[in-house]
């Protein structure tokens, strides 16, 4: 028989987490609805509507400036307070139409193709329709308190130069835009499509009607799944960072080089540091969400111009995007990855151990070389857990693929290798002990 005291202790620590989780739950809503009741009487922002903002721009002659938030999400925060209140940005903001949206249901994904996974992204558009500028910043989403506006004011410089100057700009921006979607707004999704609709519940729960930016990515990603079809590689490596081809960027000025990697594909095309990128197949850069745009809308290979200021002139340089490029990517800190370790690995988070570490444990170069750091506990992420794998093993190999490589680029051939569920052969080593398990592709 279980102690009374025992079943007294689990009862109070269920009442626990059910009063915290309620307290996040009335925390999110606080949140929306206190940022709608702001911006109500905010004299520059709009709010949540799009028609209304392209009609104000196109009234008053300027770009429009949208603001893509998911308030409930703690990310992002400082840049966002900084967006709304900062002085140093007034006086930009003023030579836009400035408008804030904070969800997803019914934007035109035609239109609107960005960086899904963050909870603070910007785009601006001309009043016409056509698009100047991506804005989007991993530094902000990781780093809640950061709050420097450094990299977006230099974004509105240069989208308000391209702006000013449209008529020798407008044509180049055609590799900026956004292509043709299966479907016109999120909602219409399987997945997503008959559980939210156009409008917000605000007489109810606001925050459970909302669609949130990276809803978009997981219902696509779902969606070919269920087709049991291989997921395209772009919605495998959204977005990807420069430093996929080894550039590495001044997050003050994202269009500027730090640094390059030796042996990288920057290498290869003769960046340096120090170079400004200003465009890329003649479309004008002015941030790293365009790069990142630039490298997302790349063909698998493709060989594309990219043309830098160095000093006092500009270069043209060859990038070549050789086969398989994009499984450099490190998406281990996107929210979208979650979902792909569910169908991957199971609901496993691996980590890639150092050169130290597999000599010490006797890992041969062929082994994967990946250790379990968590293993999920409920639903379908928990599939590894009730497979037998464990936090703390070391997964050697699985059949098929060998080492070593990062969990990334395992998610990326597991999906393109099978499409539809299955169980692969694998091998952990936990402790001393080699152990044969199944691996639960789902």
């Amino acid at each position: 028989m279980v102690p009374v005291t025992r079943i007294v202790a689990v009862f109070i620590a269920i009442c626990f987490v059910s009063l915290a989780f309620a307290d996040e739950k009335n925390r999110r809503e606080q949140a929306v609805r206190d940022d709608k009741k702001n911006l109500a009487i905010d004299k520059r922002w709009l709010y949540n509507d799009i028609d209304a903002g392209f009609a104000e721009a196109k009234k008053v002659g300027k770009p429009l400036l949208i603001v893509l938030r998911c308030v409930p999400c703690k990310a992002c925060t400082g840049i966002d307070e900084s967006v709304l209140h900062a002085q140093e940005l007034q006086e930009q903001l003023d030579q836009f139409v400035c408008l804030r949206l904070i969800n997803a249901n019914a934007i035109d994904l035609s239109k609107f193709q960005f960086d899904y996974d963050l909870s603070f992204s910007t785009l601006i558009f001309h009043p016409d329709g056509k698009l100047i500028a991506r804005y989007g910043s991993w530094q902000h989403q990781l780093d809640e308190s950061e709050t420097s506006t450094k990299s977006l004011q230099a974004t509105l410089s240069k989208a308000q130069k391209i702006f000013a100057a449209w008529d020798s700009h407008k044509d180049k921006l055609e590799p900026k835009q956004g292509g043709p979607t299966p479907f016109q707004l999120p909602i219409e999704i399987p997945g997503l499509a008959g559980k939210y609709s156009r409008e917000l519940n605000w007489e109810g729960n606001v925050v459970q009607s909302c669609v949130h930016c990276h809803q978009i990515g997981d219902a696509y990603r779902a969606w070919y799944r269920k087709k049991e079809e291989v997921i395209p590689q772009e919605l495998i490596y959204p977005m990807p960072d420069p430093l996929t081809i080894g550039l590495k960027m001044y997050q003050e000025v994202g269009t500027r080089i730090r640094d390059v990697q030796p042996g990288s594909i920057a290498m290869t095309a003769g960046f340096q540091k120090g170079d400004e990128i200003l465009a890329i197949d003649d479309a004008p850069i002015v941030s790293l969400a365009d790069i990142a745009w630039a490298l997302h809308r790349s063909t698998d290979p493709q060989n594309s111009v990219w043309t830098i200021q160095r000093g006092a002139e500009n270069l043209a340089l060859e990038v070549e995007l050789k086969e398989g490029w994009r499984s450099n990517t490190d998406i281990a800190s996107r929210v979208g990855t979650w979902q792909m370790r569910a169908m991957a690995l199971g609901g496993m988070v691996l980590k890639s151990l150092d050169e130290g570490k597999r000599k010490e444990m006797k890992i041969e170069p062929e082994d994967l070389g990946l250790l379990v750091h968590a293993v999920g506990e409920y639903g379908e992420h928990a599939a590894a857990k009730k497979a037998g794998f464990r936090k703390g093993d070391v997964l050697l190999s699985i059949e098929g693929l060998s080492g070593p490589i990062d969990e990334s680029r395992l998610i990326g051939d597991l999906l393109r290798m099978h499409p539809k569920a299955t169980q692969l052969k694998a091998t952990v080593l936990r402790q001393q002990d080699r152990i044969d398990l199944s691996l639960p592709i789902q």
